[in-house]
């Protein structure tokens, strides 16, 4: 079969863009080359590789896990079934805390991210920041494996736990950085989210709020006298979550909309003159 031909056939059972983008990916090209290469003759291997992945992905199987990676503020994360799938909006998480660092802190610096399935968020500041010593923990190994393996494959010298929040920690940090799961156990989502992704990393109690409580439990036993945390909320929760951390003294708290104009960020600062 021609690419054309393929793309067709994936056309009659998922949309033309993960149909495209599975393909592509299938034969290590981007989508703009795939359009440009439509009579070259593809391996059977390829073939039925195409159509039994295009099959999952019919069957609401997320095209991430299909392919098995996912593109996260500029770099490649392999993602499967034990770790979340990073959205865009975490990508305004990063992008504001390294604005953030740069403006406020001076280098050397420890961060960790707390919570970090595939590492994209820890591993995205390794990359983008100097003299930063990152932190990965996660309470699921099989999480920590796939965060292992993403900074093996970006070059990133960082350190694992395997810890329920902070209870196997005993460093403090300048930074501290997660999206922890904040869905209520009785939202509704998409049977797509809920049928795939690891509930572990999706659902905070009955107010989606337990995560955040923890981090704020044991908090100031963990940061220096000087720190910022960052953290990735839920659409409505921007008030409890801002009244978790208010208590704090010296404590300056911003908050910031996501680029859907959502309420989506909670920043805390202790000692810094914002």
């Amino acid at each position: 079969m021609t690419v054309e031909e393929l793309l067709c056939y994936g056309k009659k059972f998922i949309h033309k863009t993960n149909a495209e983008m599975l393909l592509a990916s299938l034969l290590n090209v981007n989508t703009l080359e795939l359009l440009l290469m439509l009579d070259k003759i593809v391996d059977k291997e390829i073939v039925d590789n195409y159509k039994e992945k295009v099959m999952l992905i019919k069957n609401n199987m997320p095209i991430q896990y299909v392919i098995g990676n996912v593109n996260f503020y500029g770099n490649v994360f392999k993602v499967n079934k034990n770790v979340l799938i990073p959205r865009f909006e975490t990508e305004e998480l990063v992008e504001n805390t390294i604005d953030y660092i740069k403006k406020y802190f001076n280098y050397p610096i420890g961060i960790i991210d707390l919570g970090c399935g595939s590492g994209c968020i820890g591993l995205s500041l390794k990359k983008k920041l100097d003299n930063v010593s990152v932190t990965l923990l996660d309470i699921s190994n099989d999480a920590l494996d796939v965060a292992r393996e993403n900074a093996q494959c970006l070059e990133c010298d960082v350190n694992y736990l395997l810890s329920d929040m902070w209870k196997n920690v005993h460093n403090k940090f300048d930074i501290i950085i997660s999206n922890p799961p904040y869905i209520r156990n009785d939202e509704e989502i998409e049977d797509i989210v809920k049928n795939n992704e690891p509930h572990l990393a999706l659902y905070g109690g009955l107010d989606g709020l337990d995560l955040y409580r923890k981090i704020r439990k044991d908090l100031l036993i963990h940061v220096k006298d000087k720190f910022m945390l960052a953290l990735e909320i839920g659409d409505l929760q921007k008030e409890d979550v801002v009244k978790l951390f208010s208590d704090i003294e010296n404590v300056k708290i911003i908050t910031k909309k996501d680029l859907s104009n959502r309420d989506r960020m909670v920043f805390i600062f202790r000692n810094i003159d914002i």
